[in-house]
């Protein structure tokens, strides 16, 4: 059996099911590298560097001809938002964010590993929130617990729930794997999805 030629730089089960609505055979492999914000550094800034570095990284150790990068922020009045680690501090995100919109930024790098050229883009989806009882806030924090994700909730999970709205040109964007702007640059590297 042949090796993929696609390789997905990425650990999150979400992005590798995302990955699989496309029919492409690929490996995945976590590229390990320092997702720390530098100083100055925008929110977009951030993501298409993270995209960029994950897809890099992996050449050294992996000899795929394609590699994808992707990371994604979500941003609420422009400030990254950060994980709670605790209930409290869970609460007090989700009370500021109640009928309020918040970004998510997705980045996505297509690396040929054979020429060295990339392919990178930015995605954009806006959720605004429902207005939110304190009840309906503890009861979502307590059946998901989510005090590990940027911002108190997990959109692929039982988060949804807390969305009014979601505007998008991919719903995929949103879980963190934009599959038509990635299709697109399949098939400019000739490897589309439809391609027989």
């Amino acid at each position: 059996m042949n090796k993929p030629q696609i390789l997905l730089a990425s650990s999150s089960k979400y992005r590798r099911q995302l990955l699989s609505k496309l029919a492409i055979d690929f490996d995945w492999a976590s590229p390990s590298i320092d997702e720390s914000p530098h100083l100055g550094e925008t929110a977009q800034e951030l993501v298409l560097r993270l995209a960029q570095a994950k897809a890099t990284k992996l050449t050294k150790t992996h000899d795929h001809r394609f590699i994808i990068g992707s990371d994604q922020v979500a941003t609420f009045g422009g400030d990254i938002l950060g994980k709670p680690l605790n209930h409290d501090a869970a609460v007090l995100q989700l009370e500021k964010f109640s009928g309020q919109e918040i970004v998510f930024l997705t980045s996505l790098c297509l690396l040929n590993t054979q020429s060295g050229k990339y392919q990178l883009t930015l995605e954009k989806c806006k959720v605004k929130f429902r207005t939110l009882s304190s009840s309906q806030i503890n009861t979502y924090l307590l059946r998901e617990k989510p005090y590990d994700c940027a911002g108190s909730f997990k959109s692929e999970g039982f988060g949804i729930t807390l969305f009014e709205s979601i505007h998008t040109e991919d719903p995929n964007t949103l879980i963190g794997l934009p599959l038509i702007k990635l299709t697109d640059m399949l098939i400019k590297e000739g490897i589309g999805p439809l391609n027989n």
